[in-house]
C-alpha cells in the first residue's frame, strides 16, 4: 500500500484499536472479533510480550483484512523492526523526531504523542501526520476544539480515555479520527475470551463516528 492509501484506511471508519494483549493468540482471536465489528486498523504496542513476532504473525494470518500498527514507540530502530515485521503505520507517546524521519524516510503515516499546543505543533512541524493527544481524558473534546481554533492545519487523534458514548464528541470537535484501547478491547473480553462482546464494541465505536461524521455534514 502507498502512504496515501494507508492514510486513507486510517481515516475511514476512522477507529483505531490500541491491543496490550497478554499473548499472540489472544492478540489474534481480538483482530478477528474486532475486524468482525468493522475495525480493521490495529495497534499493537510495543508492551506487548513478543511484540514484533505478534505484530508478524497477525500480518500472516489477516493480510489486508488489518491494518497494523505498532504503538508505544520510542526509537527509530524499534519502528524499523515493526515495520519490517509488517506495521503500515508507527504511533509513538511522546515527540520523538528520529521515529518522524524514519517513518518519513519508509513513507510510512506516523503518530506522535502530544499534550499541550506547543508539543503537538512541533510534531506536525517536523513530519508527524497525525498528532495524538495523550491522554486525551483529563483534556476533553472542548480543549481540542480550543487547539485547533489556531492550528488547523493538525490532523488530531484523541487516545485516553476515549468512548463509544464520546467518541462522537472529539469527532465533532475536528479529530480526524479516534484511537481506543481499554475502552475498546477491555480486559474483561480479553480474559473470558469474549469476541462477540468486544465485536459488539467495536461495532458501537464504528457507529458513534459515523454518526457525528453525519451530524457535521447535516
Amino acid at each position: 500500500m502507498t502512504k496515501n492509501e494507508i492514510i486513507a484506511r486510517l481515516l475511514e471508519p476512522g477507529v483505531i484499536a490500541v491491543i496490550r494483549a497478554d499473548s499472540s493468540a489472544q492478540l489474534l482471536d481480538a483482530a478477528a472479533a474486532l475486524i468482525d465489528g468493522g475495525v480493521s486498523a490495529i495497534e499493537v504496542t510495543m508492551t506487548t510480550p513478543d511484540a514484533i513476532d505478534v505484530i508478524r504473525a497477525t500480518a500472516a494470518k489477516f493480510g489486508d483484512k488489518v491494518l497494523l500498527g505498532v504503538g508505544t514507540v520510542l526509537d527509530s530502530a524499534t519502528a524499523i523492526r515493526a515495520m519490517e515485521a509488517g506495521a503500515e503505520y508507527v504511533v509513538t507517546p511522546v515527540v520523538r523526531l528520529d521515529v518522524v524521519a524514519t517513518c518519513l524516510q519508509r513513507a510510512k503515516p506516523v503518530f506522535c504523542g502530544a499534550y499541550t499546543p506547543t508539543e503537538a505543533f512541533t510534531a506536525w512541524e517536523v513530519g508527524s501526520d497525525f498528532i495524538k493527544i495523550f491522554p486525551a481524558d483529563g483534556l476533553g473534546a472542548s480543549y481540542i476544539k480550543s487547539m485547533r481554533a489556531p492550528l488547523p492545519q493538525l490532523k488530531i487523534v484523541p487516545s485516553g480515555g476515549v468512548t463509544a458514548e464520546n467518541c462522537g464528541e472529539f469527532i465533532q470537535a475536528g479529530c480526524v479520527a479516534i484511537s481506543a484501547g481499554s475502552s475498546l478491547v477491555s480486559k474483561a473480553f480479553l480474559q473470558n475470551r469474549d469476541w462477540k462482546g468486544l465485536s459488539e464494541k467495536a461495532a458501537a465505536f464504528i457507529a458513534g463516528v459515523k454518526m457525528a461524521r453525519a451530524k457535521m455534514r447535516s
